[in-house]
């Protein structure tokens, strides 16, 4: 008979084939987003590793070394294109799928694949993972180093010893925030602990047969420790940069206090005040719920909140130990994030992983209950179906979120995951750029004047243009007159008083957060790519004057 438990087990390329699909999905119209603010920078900072050879780290930019050297290998590899610096990202995301389905070894087969599917069409999963940012690489490292400690504890093999020790030396060589999971993982074992005691798993795991010698567990710690010298001294070029490793802690405290203008206060719910008296002073403090990271899974991540809704009854009545150990480690990961007022989307992603391991059980657990519960044999395996159709529903409408997001809405700002998201409009400097450098090799000379407070990430766009000058909110350029020029909408009238050749201009957002910001081509040079555009500004020229308001009482004429 037909069965959830007798029909996943013969579809033996089913693991195959999702990360098959996850790869395709990372990788279709890779490049239609523009550049990412953060890809900007992380280009330009690999742009600086090839002047000088390594990567210096920097406690302030709470970023570690590994990402940085990854991009710059494929940068070197298929050469400055948004496209080069993707690909490592969209590798490792689809391997953190794959990955999921290893989980096999500790759950049953069934859970790890409807974890896996729902990894594989998560919005937020999928979204970030098309951006050369850290939280993918996180994010597999985050899996790594449990898949290894759950090898570990079941089997005991050196290999989990190595998994799970690469994976922590990963997390550490990726990014600060590595310390809030080191310590959601601590924790949560005194919890399962705590909740075996009063209700025991089903199954209680053998102990260790296979210890770990001195030689092995040296070997791995040697390694690791290398790898962390190697990667923090800049390739030991560097070797202040291993200062980092323990001042970054104090920047990020910093950061993860005050919020940086990332605190998502319209998230806060007051729940009660508390008053009390200090010396002669009586004070009124509010306690305030954040539910930043729920709105963002109810938005998008339907599985995930699913699983973060029933972990209860894998905390309690429902007893996989393994599973357990997820749920709790996957709400101390939610609570110490919700607390930190430092929050930008992405961090979503490091967040949700469990409940997808808790989502799977659920759907599995489900099906076997019915099974157990209905007599007729015909019925029961009609029954236990409906779970897992459940489940492809709610995947189905994953996917349907994920393909809206990332082909259509990549740079809508009313969804939430778009975030300092550049916009199209960079299409409008840009093309007419490369257009004449395919022309002619010789226009990487152009000159430029980018005026803007804020200009990520063109300066890593426009690296190979060899005569650009960038001017913040403080400065002017000497030369006002280029070949092109970007300039913020307030500092306009100043730059067009030094002007002294026609130009064609344009209306420019370089960024939702940003005014739009002015354009100009050298009319001279440009005016072949402009064909039926005439000169907008002409120097000494006034423009015309405004239309009066049409409420006005005065006299238009």
């Amino acid at each position: 008979m037909l069965s959830i438990k007798n029909m996943t087990p013969n579809f033996r390329w089913t693991p195959v084939l999702i990360v098959v699909f996850t790869a395709i999905f990372r990788l279709w119209f890779l490049t239609i987003k523009p550049p990412h603010f953060d890809e900007g920078v992380n280009g330009w900072f690999i742009d600086e590793m090839a002047k000088t050879g390594f990567y210096h780290y920097d406690p302030g930019n709470y970023h570690g070394p590994l990402h940085f050297y990854i991009l710059f290998f494929f940068q070197r590899l298929f050469g400055r294109s948004l496209w080069s610096i993707r690909l490592p990202i969209v590798i490792i995301s689809t391997l953190t799928v794959y990955l999921v389905t290893k989980f096999d070894r500790f759950l049953d087969r069934r859970t790890c694949l409807l974890a896996a599917l729902a990894m594989a069409v998560s919005p937020g999963v999928e979204f970030y993972g098309r951006y050369a940012i850290h939280e993918s690489s996180f994010v597999f490292f985050l899996i790594l180093t449990v898949w290894g400690a759950f090898g570990i504890r079941r089997f005991g093999h050196v290999r989990y010893l190595w998994a799970a020790a690469l994976g922590l030396t990963g997390l550490i060589l990726t990014k600060e925030t590595y310390i809030i999971h080191v310590v959601a993982f601590g924790l949560a074992i005194p919890c399962l602990w705590i909740v075996e005691k009063i209700r025991p798993s089903s199954r209680a795991f053998p102990p260790l047969q296979d210890p770990y010698s001195t030689s092995q567990l040296c070997a791995v710690a040697v390694v690791c420790a290398g790898l962390i010298i190697f990667f923090y001294s800049g390739a030991f070029l560097d070797f202040p940069g291993l200062q980092g490793i323990y001042l970054t802690f104090s920047e990020w405290a910093k950061t993860g206090r005050e919020g940086h203008g990332h605190e998502k206060t319209d998230y806060d719910i007051v729940l009660t005040t508390l008053q009390f008296t200090l010396g002669k002073r009586e004070i009124a403090h509010p306690v305030i719920a954040n539910y930043y990271w729920l709105a963002l899974m109810a938005r998008y991540e339907w599985p995930a909140l699913l699983g973060l809704a029933v972990t209860p009854l894998f905390v309690w009545p429902l007893r996989n130990r393994l599973i357990r150990y997820l749920a709790i480690y996957g709400w101390g990961a939610l609570a110490a994030y919700t607390i930190i007022h430092y929050k930008t989307p992405w961090c979503v992603i490091t967040i949700i992983w469990p409940f997808f391991f808790v989502f799977g059980e659920f759907v599995k657990e489900m099906s076997d209950l019915i099974r157990k519960s209905v007599l007729d044999p015909l019925a029961r395996n009609r029954a236990a179906i409906a779970p897992l159709a459940c489940a492809l529903l709610l995947l189905a409408g994953s996917l349907a979120l994920a393909v809206r997001l990332n082909f259509r809405h990549y740079t809508d700002e009313d969804e939430p995951y778009v975030y300092v998201q550049t916009f199209k409009d960079i299409d409008k400097l840009t093309k007419p750029l490369f257009k004449l450098v395919a022309e002619d090799p010789s226009n990487y000379q152009l000159r430029g004047n980018v005026v803007l407070g804020s200009y990520h990430p063109l300066p890593w766009v426009l690296g190979d243009f060899t005569n650009i000058g960038w001017y913040d909110d403080t400065r002017s350029p000497d030369a006002t007159d280029a070949d092109f020029l970007l300039v913020d909408k307030a500092r306009v009238e100043e730059i067009e008083k030094g002007l002294k050749h026609e130009y064609i201009t344009e209306s420019l957002r370089l960024r939702g957060s940003m005014d739009p910001s002015k354009l100009y081509f050298s009319y001279e040079k440009f005016h072949q790519l402009f064909p039926d555009k005439k000169a907008d500004f002409i120097p000494g020229k006034q423009p015309p004057p405004k239309p009066k308001d049409a409420d006005s009482d005065e006299d238009p004429q």
